[in-house]
């Protein structure tokens, strides 16, 4: 049986390495039928035909004009697409957050949507970080945290009523875990430019999060500014949130979205 799930798990490997040389042959002539492919990859033409009708139903192949010839599908425009996206946040973050940090003292963060969750991409501690918490890369759920809100806030609704729908963890008494309360606040989010958290994640720990636009609207990110609520109490948040949304402004704008 060990030896069965072995050799299952290997055959499963070896066929995501194939799938990836098809889409690298692709790549490389433009179009290729499946005896090309085949003889490239060293498989029966069968092999071929079958891991080509898979990326196919994922749309990262398509069938090329000249019938039996297949080229890359518009699926791996969208990878590529999403990928370039968070590099080119990175990079053009890091100014904006920096800024950011260095006024306030915060810490500042960008976060993208990755599935259901969102996952920071992006940081930069002010000086009156306490402690060297790194959340670069860390995925924080969408209801508990400021960006979550802002991304959640701003999906089709579809997609969003989806994510209410799934079962909400609380992390702290404060962390709402009700649908219908999490949608009142999430339209707040939308009329007031920001979303904001209060020990619902972590205990002492407060943020508040404005959303990034691409060059057509489409909200791709966060940029939110956190730290212990005795520094973003209500008396000062009002000066937080404005900073944020002017840094969201300003990171949208560099994203090619015009105000």
């Amino acid at each position: 049986m060990a030896q069965a799930r072995k050799r299952g798990a290997a055959g499963a490997v070896q066929s995501v390495d194939r799938a990836v040389s098809v889409l690298e042959i692709l790549a490389r002539q433009g179009e290729a039928g499946v005896t090309e492919i085949a003889a490239e990859l060293d498989v029966h033409k069968s092999t071929a035909f079958r891991l080509l009708g898979v990326l196919e139903n994922r749309g990262l192949v398509a069938q090329a004009r000249d019938r039996g010839k297949y080229c890359l599908g518009a699926g791996v425009l969208r990878l590529a697409g999403a990928a370039a996206v968070r590099l080119d946040i990175s990079q053009e973050g890091v100014p904006v957050c920096r800024e950011v940090a260095d006024e306030l003292g915060e810490t500042v963060n960008i976060a993208v949507l990755d599935e259901d969750a969102a996952v920071n991409i992006m940081q930069a501690r002010g000086t009156a970080s306490v402690a060297a918490q790194n959340w670069l890369g860390r995925r924080t759920p969408l209801h508990a945290t400021s960006s979550g809100k802002v991304l959640l806030a701003h999906l089709p609704p579809a997609r969003r009523e989806d994510l209410l729908a799934r079962p909400l963890h609380r992390f702290t008494a404060r962390t709402a875990t009700d649908a219908a309360v999490l949608r009142t606040e999430l339209a707040t989010v939308v009329e007031q430019g920001y979303g904001v958290t209060a020990e619902e994640l972590e205990p002492g720990l407060a943020a508040v999060a404005a959303p990034v636009r691409a060059h057509d609207g489409e909200v791709i990110a966060a940029i939110s500014v956190s730290g212990p609520v005795y520094r973003l109490n209500p008396d000062r948040l009002p000066e937080v949130a404005r900073r944020t949304v002017a840094a969201g402004r300003e990171l949208s704008r560099r994203m090619g979205y015009g105000f």
